[in-house]
């Protein structure tokens, strides 16, 4: 099979569809990698490391979407990118396509075989391609919020894991699922006093088992929003 590999052109996405490592199992087990040119710069893989790997360079997408039998991506298929597939080509991307009619409709009148990652299942009802991004969107939350905290940025001067004598920020998450418990831990992990609210009590009660005294959980109600977020203002644009 001929594997092929666009640059991603969708506004601030930098990485790619196949490393070089990706490209070397795909070319060991008797497959063409065909990536585009400067298609991993982003992600910090230059064309050379793609050559190394046993890839084929090609220089441009739409190169690559003609010879390609099947095209992997990061996001979903801009308008340009979805006007170049084909009837029996396969697709496999992040597609979200349910708040995307466009971008459904585009992938219909193509004929290809489009399969989203965030839909694959495995044999214990997992989503192992969507859960790695879960992760990395919690872990990454705590240390964009630590940036909004700033003052030069805007925000109230509070810094995570406070100093001696200055208490450290408090933080509430708002669910405890993949991305909830991985945001929990790293604003732990930078010294803030963590709570993680959430209404399923097996959720609650695996995360006390898992964490102890790492965070704080409690059973989410309105109630205890209030309790924990007590501004007004911000509680009734809730409501």
């Amino acid at each position: 099979m001929r594997i092929g590999c666009p640059k991603e052109i969708k506004p601030q996405e930098f990485r790619v569809g196949i490393t070089p490592n990706a490209a070397q199992e795909a070319v060991a087990h008797g497959h063409a990698a065909l990536i585009e040119t400067g298609a991993g710069i982003g992600s910090g893989f230059d064309d050379a490391s793609y050559l190394a790997a046993g890839a084929t360079i090609i220089g441009t997408a739409a190169e690559v979407f003609a010879s390609a039998d099947m095209i992997v991506k990061v996001k979903e298929p801009q308008a340009v990118e979805r006007r170049m597939l084909r009837e029996g080509q396969l697709l496999f991307a992040y597609l979200h396509l349910a708040p995307d009619p466009e971008q459904t409709r585009g992938l219909l009148d193509s004929g290809c075989t489009a399969i989203a990652y965030e839909t694959v299942t495995d044999r214990a009802g997992g989503l192992p391609l969507l859960a790695p991004m879960s992760e990395v969107a919690g872990r990454q939350a705590p240390q964009v919020g630590a940036w909004a905290l700033q003052k030069a940025n805007g925000g109230r001067g509070v810094l995570m894991g406070g100093v001696p004598g200055v208490g450290p920020a408090r933080v509430i998450v708002i669910g405890g699922g993949v991305v909830g418990t991985h945001a929990a831990r790293i604003a732990a992990g930078m010294g803030a006093d963590v709570t993680v609210l959430d209404r399923s009590l097996p959720r609650l009660r695996y995360l006390d088992d898992a964490f102890g005294p790492v965070f704080k959980t409690g059973y989410s109600t309105a109630g205890l929003m209030v309790e924990l977020l007590p501004w007004p203002t911000w509680w009734s644009g809730l409501c």
